[in-house]
């Protein structure tokens, strides 16, 4: 099969890329250390603010709104408005929405401050993975910065409870905002300075205002709904209202993106098998890994007595395993083996140590289980991530760059919602359940009672965890099954059966396997 000019002419190497890499893994880190940071400091803004039990959650549902509701709209103004132009507007209005909310005077002024940081947040996550597709173009080059971006990528919400822990207990809550002021001006300094975004790699094709407005209350629907189910449960006539919203928004999407002539979402980006898997298989990866990232801190501060400092340090092993995995398993053997062969097993090493933490009880050792099992997670998971963040930009057309960056942050924010409610939910049910069964117990009071009840919280934790591991089994599968692209630099992914059609066939040659 012919290839095209574009895949066979070399393309210019940017002698700052290397500078560039650090000033987008920076604006990365900040966007995903606020996805867990502010949970540690909730209870203080809270009590400070006087905000209601009932709105409590809208300090953690308005930024998840907000950024997974605008990331393709963001991605997509990303590849017309040209990505640097939108990674710098988006660190400075993150920066401000940041100010806003470390000045919060009351609860409209954080919810409101929250709201716009997701909103920056979403322009600026697929403009930073976009611009490192479109300046990285050797494959061991590639293999590197991707392997940096994923480490950031899977332990910066562990790097965000450890800075979230730190600065409550010892500053103030506010600093949990304030923080992000100083990395997003350095970010944005820098970026201007020494990122050089290829000429002709932008969109300039007319915005599909339908798409933008049904894929945005698509994905706000679906969010919330599951935002929802967690504290309203899944019968609940609002979230079962917001589900079927969600389904019929969507469904109109696609429908509109296959017949509009300059579609927000080229179905191509989505349809391509191996992208495809990425999404998929990473989407669920995120279900388990936030999950964890719940039950885990609950543990460690309600049933062992670990302080919020003392918690963040215990996730210590899982990013050191994460930044192993990505920048010395992944980035070394990606140009020597098929991403699959990274995914699936790194899927399924995640999935061990998952397992392990199956066999929780209250008095359960740290480095005996804990610490082993976040190394195995971390590693795992680290492993992976690399791959599916190269794979994910891999073979598009540059114009279609920031959207199919979008997409990644997209399954990412939906994973995280998912697995936040669906495991909590589980993991609710089954302690209630053991309550149930041990009321005499619990009701006698005095240490006996706290005891079950500590064990009720437990047997809730590994019971979600259980679903955990299927999930990551899953991934592990989808990844073997749809994901069958060569290494890079020795093909590009097979288009057979890949329902991309031109697009995946004029871009990358057919490999043998």
């Amino acid at each position: 099969m012919p290839k095209t000019a574009a895949s066979t002419a070399p393309a210019a190497v940017d002698p700052s890329r290397w500078k560039a890499l650090v000033f987008i893994a920076l604006a990365q880190l900040m966007v995903v250390l606020d996805a867990t940071i502010v949970n540690i400091a909730l209870p203080s803004a809270q009590t400070d603010l006087g905000i209601s039990d009932g709105n409590r959650q809208w300090v953690i549902t308005a930024y998840a709104l907000a950024f997974g509701g605008l990331l393709l709209f963001g991605g997509r103004i990303a590849d017309k408005w040209g990505r640097k132009n939108a990674f710098v507007v988006g660190l400075i209005g993150f920066a401000l929405a940041s100010a806003l909310g470390g000045a919060a005077t009351g609860e409209a002024m954080m919810l409101g401050a929250r709201a716009l940081q997701g909103a920056f947040g979403a322009l600026l996550a697929p403009a930073a993975l976009s611009l490192l597709a479109v300046t990285f173009t050797d494959a061991k080059e590639r293999a590197k910065a991707f392997g940096i971006y994923g480490a950031i990528a899977g332990g910066g919400g562990a790097v965000g409870l450890i800075l979230g822990g730190f600065l409550t207990e010892y500053l103030n809550w506010r600093w949990t905002f304030f923080v992000n002021i100083p990395f997003a001006v350095v970010a944005a300094v820098g970026a201007w300075l020494v990122i050089r975004e290829p000429a002709g790699s932008r969109n300039s094709a007319r915005l599909d205002v339908p798409g933008v407005i049904l894929s945005t209350l698509g994905l706000v629907a679906l969010v919330y709904g599951f935002t929802r189910a967690e504290s309203a449960g899944w019968s609940d006539t609002v979230t079962v209202a917001m589900f079927v919203a969600s389904a019929l928004l969507l469904a109109a999407f696609v429908f509109v993106e296959s017949r509009v002539k300059s579609p927000l979402l080229p179905l191509r980006v989505l349809l391509e098998r191996n992208r495809g898997g990425v999404y998929l298989s990473l989407g669920l990866a995120v279900i388990s890994m936030f999950g964890l990232f719940l039950f885990l801190t609950y543990y460690l501060q309600v049933v062992k007595g670990f302080s919020p400092v003392k918690t963040g340090f215990a996730f210590l092993p899982m990013i050191a395993g994460m930044i192993t995995g990505s920048t010395q398993i992944g980035a070394r053997l990606m140009t020597r083996v098929a991403p699959r062969l990274l995914m699936g097993p790194g899927f399924l090493l995640a999935g061990a140590g998952m397992l392990m933490l199956t066999q929780l009880e209250v008095g359960s050792s740290y480095p005996a289980l804990i610490l082993p099992a976040q190394l195995l997670l971390g590693l795992g998971m680290g492993t992976a991530f690399m791959p599916a963040m190269s794979l994910s930009t891999y073979g598009v057309d540059p114009a279609d760059a920031g959207v199919a960056s979008a997409m990644v942050n997209t399954s990412q924010q939906v994973g995280g919602a998912i697995g936040t409610a669906l495991l909590n939910t589980i993991a609710a049910s089954a302690t209630t359940a053991y309550l149930t069964d041990h009321a005499a117990e619990a009701a006698a009071g005095g240490p006996a009672g706290k005891l079950v009840q500590a064990q009720a919280m437990v047997e809730g934790y590994s019971s979600a965890i259980w679903w955990a591991v299927g999930i990551l089994v899953a991934s592990a599968a989808i990844a073997f099954t749809l994901i069958n692209t060569g290494r890079p630099g020795h093909g590009g992914p097979v288009a057979s059966g890949s329902g991309a059609g031109e697009d995946a066939e004029a871009k990358v040659p057919v490999i043998a396997h």
